[in-house]
């Protein structure tokens, strides 16, 4: 029973030691262990596999996915930073540019701004021909900075002395293509943050620039990432291996982040209890405490992945994650059609 035991935690759970971490490596398959079937049942997958949001707000998304494996959660992390496309500015035509942003400079930070633009509205486009409606999206920021003449003489405040003299993310105003007026009667495209700060000017300068903005994915350029950050952790498991109490059971909240442990009263002295191991990042500092080290066993669930999705705002997380999920769907349509095309020769 204990070798049975010893194979369950193999199988199940990534050990975190004092100087090492032990089971790293997916074992799950045929013939790897003796007495466990581990051969490929779609039935006994759908039946472990699930998925619980945890937290859902405007722009981000916490939720589990859990009856997976490891490659299979990094190439939904992977796909959600480069291959769920978006719509950014790729091409800007300066007509004029007398601030002291050079024009390159310029074009690069126009770029990273994100754009509020439904990508799935769109095509890609060809880049041997002209933009069109149905590819392209154009924006205008064409402003000037002049002198407040009611502004007090003795005054330094820039925000008093000048108009325009601080040139936002809101000054770029769509400029409908074709016939994009009656292809999107409803559409508000514009930059999903209204406050950042393109370029100061100083009475005279000018910006007036043309934008292109064109479908596209984030292993082309950064700057099509629909996520600011997409990341997976395994779920935490933190055993206490024997009652710790009173002054050592203080000394092990401290060793974990905030509402990990819990010290209770029973009976007139302090006990210690794993509250919430999902809130802990494994620091193990409790591994620096001779007293703690050998009392606590620092896991994680192999197969429990705590998924969080931060959108950079330009279409929910939630819509993220299902388009991402499509694409994977599709990648693994194409592999078994090569598959059968192969076994067809």
């Amino acid at each position: 029973m204990a070798a049975r035991r010893a194979t369950d935690e193999m199988r199940d759970r990534v050990v975190l030691g004092e100087f090492g971490v032990r089971n790293v490596h997916t074992t799950d398959f045929p013939g790897n262990y003796p007495g466990y079937d581990d051969a490929w049942d779609q039935r006994r997958f759908e039946e472990a596999f699930r998925v619980d949001v945890i937290r859902e707000e405007e722009d981000t998304l916490e939720f589990d996915m859990v009856g997976i494996d490891a490659a299979i959660a990094n190439a939904f992390r992977r796909i959600l930073l480069a291959e769920v496309p978006t719509m950014a500015v790729e091409k800007v035509f300066v007509y004029n540019n007398t601030s002291i942003v050079q024009d390159e400079i310029l074009a690069h930070r126009l770029g990273l701004i994100p754009i509020r633009a439904d990508p799935r509205l769109f095509e890609y486009r060809n880049q041997d021909q002209e933009g069109t409606e149905i590819d392209t999206l154009q924006f205008q920021l064409k402003i000037k900075c002049k002198r407040n003449p009611q502004a007090a003489k003795e005054s330094s405040d820039p925000d008093e002395l000048y108009f325009n003299h601080k040139v936002y993310s809101k000054h770029m105003t769509w400029v409908p293509l074709g016939n994009q007026t009656d292809l999107f009667p409803d559409a508000d495209f514009r930059p999903v943050h209204d406050d950042i700060l393109i370029a100061l000017l100083r009475p005279g300068q000018e910006i007036d620039v043309l934008m292109h903005c064109v479908k596209g994915i984030g292993k082309d350029h950064a700057k099509f990432s629909p996520v600011a950050t997409a990341s997976y952790r395994l779920l935490p498991d933190i055993t206490l291996l024997q009652p710790i109490e009173d002054e050592a059971a203080e000394t092990l909240q401290k060793c974990f982040s905030p509402g990990v442990i819990e010290v209770q009263n029973i009976n007139g002295k302090k006990v210690a209890r794993v509250a919430n191991a999902r809130l802990d990042t494994f620091s193990r500092e409790v591994f620096r405490h001779e007293g703690l080290k050998n009392l606590v066993r620092l896991a994680r669930v192999r197969n429990h992945y705590i998924f969080s999705v931060e959108s950079t705002g330009i279409l929910p997380p939630d819509v993220l994650v299902s388009e991402a999920i499509k694409i994977l769907m599709g990648k693994c349509q194409r592999f078994l059609n090569e598959l059968d095309s192969v076994a067809m020769e």
